[in-house]
């Protein structure tokens, strides 16, 4: 089971993942979680005590252009490039969970960036998994993912949405996008909810209401603010993280 997550800036996409990485984790479930933001911040809400000896793939440019170069005397992309060795050899492992940082793609020397962005759709695509696994994706804030194709193959987005107009309007772009890219299931989850009224205004804008609801937490910016992993904490979160499980599993 592929799973990816979106929504406005700011939302808390990458705290939810988190917490929900950690529920699959205590499941049984095997979980690697790629983090696909350029501005990465999942070593620390993880908690991954050797984050920093993790390689973005994106910085491997020459490899990755390389891997869906053109063969010689044809005009032509390598439609199918081998990728599976960078499955494991750009992942670090900390108590049953794994973790993949995929970077900002840059080309230096400028021009398309077409082979990184194609060998990167293509490895989230080669992804083979067993029932016991799961792949959780957190994605960059916004559109831009799904305009470039970049969560092609998932099976559910999973899209964080706070009680504002401008996160709801963002959220429902994030949604129709990705209808067209026809993703099996895609759904929202509230975040920073402080009262019934809160819940009331995203069940009304956004025409349906969201599979969880989760509190504006005090715990959560005090961890965030000591570098404590959000995974660390005990707090319920008012069993938020439970029900977004029981959604996600629902529908596997």
């Amino acid at each position: 089971m592929k799973i990816a997550i979106s929504g406005k800036g700011g939302v808390g996409k990458t705290t939810i993942m988190a917490l929900l990485a950690k529920e699959l984790r205590q499941q049984g479930r095997e979980v690697l979680v790629i983090d696909a933001d350029p501005s990465p911040h999942m070593v620390q809400t993880l908690g991954f005590a050797d984050g920093d000896q993790v390689k973005p793939i994106a910085e491997m440019t020459k490899l990755l252009a390389e891997r869906a170069g053109k063969t010689t005397g044809s005009p032509f992309y390598n439609l199918n490039p081998e990728v599976n060795d960078l499955l494991h050899d750009f992942m670090i492992e900390q108590d049953g969970m794994k973790l993949m940082v995929l970077g900002a793609v840059q080309t230096a020397e400028g021009g398309c960036a077409c082979p990184e962005n194609h060998v990167l759709r293509k490895m989230l695509k080669k992804m083979l998994l067993t029932a016991n696994e799961v792949v959780l994706l957190d994605m960059e804030a916004g559109v831009e993912h799904l305009g470039r194709g970049t969560v092609a193959g998932v099976d559910q987005l999973i899209i964080v949405v706070i009680p504002s107009r401008s996160s709801v309007r963002t959220a429902l772009k994030i949604k129709e996008m990705a209808d067209d890219v026809r993703i099996p299931r895609v759904f929202f989850v509230g975040n920073q909810i402080e009262d019934e009224e809160d819940r009331t205004f995203l069940v009304d804008a956004l025409g349906e209401p969201p599979v969880a609801f989760f509190p504006n937490s005090s715990t959560i910016r005090k961890a965030e603010r000591s570098a404590t992993p959000v995974t660390a904490i005990t707090d319920t979160l008012e069993n938020a993280p439970a029900e977004l499980l029981k959604a996600v599993l629902e529908e596997s």
